[in-house]
């Protein structure tokens, strides 16, 4: 799929579920459908507690994909929250996105306020680059350079500060002197170090099995989010709802 359609369907998919809470059956036939193709290999992986720090160290096949979910895809870009909170909700977004910024500016930081800071759910963000274009790939450069900025402890200053100078979708906002501009701003504080992290490609791999996950799951729509607990049926919700369906959904899991 060409990255035009992807993001033609995008707009669709959201216009079409604006006020939607949907139970994620994707997700569920995903999580069942590698249970049955893994078999015992599958229910021996969730007990493990190890995951890779970058991109150079592998998942095994057989990792089962609600941990992957809820794992950080570097552990230097943490979940924020509790880590005795029982339910993960876990955002896919671009840094392109008009919704996703919409999100930002309109519903986080409420969710953070009521949901995150009383410690009742973790946040995590995964990168979903569908607004990509080949000339610039600017939406995946913006999600490396903040695991470059995650090396430095920035990880999250890096986020914010992305969505609070966003400039709408393939403007030419992102650019490298603008990512080091932002690492200025967020107080990382080797630039040469962060320049040649970007330069490297050092987690190209790491945004791209994020979008991977994405894709495996059934997601094409930006933002979408899955709200995880343990015994519970995944929910997803897709595209900057208001608080409301984010309350609704966390409370109905947390019950």
């Amino acid at each position: 799929m060409s990255n035009n359609k992807r993001v033609r369907n995008r707009g669709t998919q959201i216009n079409k579920k604006k006020s939607l809470v949907i139970f994620a059956i994707v997700l569920l036939a995903a999580i069942i459908g590698i249970a049955m193709a893994s078999s015992s290999s599958f229910l021996k992986s969730t007990s493990s507690t190890n995951f890779p720090h970058n991109q150079q160290e592998q998942q095994p096949a057989s990792y089962p994909i609600t941990q992957k979910l809820s794992d950080p895809s570097i552990y230097a870009a943490p979940p924020l929250g509790s880590s005795a909170a029982k339910v993960t909700l876990i955002e896919f977004g671009d840094y392109q996105c008009t919704y996703c910024h919409r999100f930002h500016i309109d519903t986080k930081d409420s969710i953070l306020k009521n949901f995150v800071n009383t410690g009742k759910i973790k946040f995590l963000f995964k990168d979903f680059p569908i607004n990509d274009l080949p000339a610039d790939r600017a939406s995946t450069l913006a999600a490396e350079a903040s695991y470059c900025a995650a090396d430095q402890g920035k990880y999250w200053q890096y986020h914010d500060e992305l969505y609070n100078n966003w400039k709408g979708e393939n403007t030419g906002w992102v650019t490298k002197n603008s990512l080091e501009q932002f690492a200025n701003n967020t107080g990382v504080k080797n630039i040469n170090q962060f320049s040649l992290c970007i330069e490297s490609g050092k987690y190209a791999g790491v945004v791209a099995d994020n979008f991977k996950l994405a894709e495996s799951i059934g997601l094409n729509a930006t933002p979408s989010f899955v709200l995880l607990r343990n015994g519970k049926q995944p929910l997803e919700i897709v595209g900057a709802q208001p608080y409301s369906v984010f309350e609704n959904a966390i409370n109905q899991l947390n019950l």
